[in-house]
């Protein structure tokens, strides 16, 4: 059974771990203490989640939205490396995005990730703004993307 469920100071390490454990491919080693100053500070704030299966925590990521409530970002999403293409990524994305629909006045969903998962943002909407190369380090570029929730006439959709 998967369950999503707000982070807890007690998933401290298990995060961690799924860090350490999609390094160096989707994540630059150089940026662990950044994630890990962000799950002490920010975590609550952030509205970050987790996903466990069988009492097992396999993935995390956060959302927030701006301070003028117009646009929502995204924020260091991961799934166990032993346990990619199994849907947990989606359903931790599709929750993300559900929580931003349902929030009034957000009008864009705001992410970057690198070249290794832009392509599976973008099967949910996301298109890319700006590219960086090596944005997060040695052969790991920044992709800036942006999912609009408004339609042509600028109402807001979903």
């Amino acid at each position: 059974m998967i369950t999503l469920r707000p982070y807890a100071p007690s998933d401290f390490d298990a995060c961690l771990a799924l860090f350490d454990g999609n390094c160096p491919t989707f994540f630059d080693r150089a940026e662990r203490d950044d994630f890990a100053r962000f799950l002490s500070r920010h975590a609550t704030a952030w509205h970050f989640l987790v996903v466990e299966r069988d009492g097992r925590l396999l993935a995390c990521g956060g959302h927030a939205e701006s301070d003028d409530g117009r646009h929502a970002s995204l924020c260091w999403g991961m799934v166990a490396r032993d346990h990619h293409r199994q849907g947990l990524g989606r359903r931790l994305l599709e929750a993300r995005i559900a929580w931003c629909r349902r929030t009034p006045g957000i009008e864009r969903i705001v992410l970057d990730t690198s070249q290794h998962t832009c392509a599976f943002y973008a099967r949910f909407g996301f298109r890319v703004e700006r590219v960086t190369p090596d944005g997060y380090g040695p052969d790991l570029d920044r992709y800036d993307m942006v999912l609009d929730l408004t339609d042509a006439s600028g109402r807001i959709t979903g």
